[in-house]
């Protein structure tokens, strides 16, 4: 009888078991259960890129993609101007976005995860009623087209939200559009920024508690002065430097900036994305690649991910002209052996 008891026993804590891992499944297959993917480590591309326009001046060939792979990458940060391709009603040319089907396409095929970064920043930072509107028609049409599809596809909400842009203004289109995605698509991953200023306000980032298939990010380029030293661009920083970093207040200063998104991350259990770094090619070079070597490593011991800005153009991690990796960039972002 005893015998037969515990039978009885282990038949019901197993049926309870099997319960639990179905009741889970429909959750995951549901969306409320997906884990974001690892991105680990990534490079920015394609941002200033002739390759949306039909190849003029496009430097960018897309069999760079294999050697980004071979590099050590896991994936590439798509840089998609996608404001200026819009036409009346704020619809995107069909030509462009087969143009964008065509690189997601070819980046799965090199088996590196793509993130598409809704990259208007200039425009969202200066008129957020505009912003508002462009970036709402842009998530509708993205997330139709691609509803069902490729689904290691990372959709990044907008880059670098700020200037005009208040952190309750961001909160609220943040959740709008991201209303929009998950009408569609109800298990992507998606990133959400962080209000793109000085103090990184990550602590005022207003999320749906009840969507965990989101990725939070922000970019780390401090202390400007020195990561932007000598850029053309600016009329500020194209007289700046020769700058060095390294010291150990640079450095405390870099780990008390990650420390408060770290806390803020474990205590909301958000996983945290590092989509931009990168030091003007004008700095010293040790300093440069000291940089560089430093914030890597501080994130990934974070269990963060990273993309370096950025693969060409400028703050470039790659020679075009002559089809190679620059070593002092690479031995920084991806030490041999790790």
């Amino acid at each position: 009888m005893k015998l037969l008891c515990a039978r009885r026993a282990v038949i019901f804590a197993l049926a309870l078991v099997m319960s639990a891992l179905a009741i889970f499944s429909q959750a995951e297959a549901a969306g409320q259960g997906t884990a974001p993917p690892k991105l680990r480590r990534g490079i920015n591309i394609l941002g200033y890129d002739g390759i949306w326009e039909g190849g003029r001046n496009a430097p960018f060939r897309l069999d760079n993609l294999t050697a980004i792979r071979m590099a050590g990458f896991s994936h590439v940060r798509i840089n998609f101007f996608g404001f200026k391709f819009m036409g009346a009603g704020n619809l995107l040319d069909e030509i462009v976005l087969r143009r964008l089907d065509a690189v997601i396409e070819d980046v799965l095929a090199r088996n590196l995860i793509p993130v598409l970064d809704e990259h208007d920043t200039e425009l969202c930072q200066r008129d957020v009623s505009e912003c508002s509107g462009k970036l709402k028609a842009f998530w509708t049409q993205l997330a139709e087209r691609y509803a069902g599809k490729y689904p290691r596809l990372v959709f990044e909400v907008l880059n670098e939200p700020g200037g005009q842009m208040t952190s309750a203004a961001w909160n609220a289109l943040l959740n709008e559009c991201l209303d929009i995605i998950r009408a569609t698509n109800p298990t992507r991953t998606v990133i959400a920024a962080v209000l793109n200023v000085d103090d990184m306000p990550v602590e005022e980032l207003v999320l749906p508690a009840d969507d965990r298939n989101l990725i939070v990010t922000f970019h780390y380029y401090a202390p400007i002065r020195f990561t932007h030293q000598g850029a053309p661009w600016s009329e500020t920083f194209s007289r700046v430097g020769p700058l060095d970093w390294g010291t150990p207040e640079d450095e405390r200063k870099a780990r008390a900036d990650f420390e408060k998104v770290r806390i803020w991350s474990e205590r909301e259990k958000r996983p945290i994305y590092l989509g931009e770094f990168g030091v003007y090619e004008a700095a010293p070079a040790e300093a440069r690649t000291r940089y560089l070597s430093f914030v890597a490593r501080s994130a990934e011991r974070l269990g963060w991910a990273w993309a370096y800005w950025q693969f060409d153009h400028d703050f470039a991690a790659f020679d075009g002209a002559r089809q190679t990796w620059k070593p002092d960039i690479m031995r920084a972002l991806i030490p041999a052996g790790r």
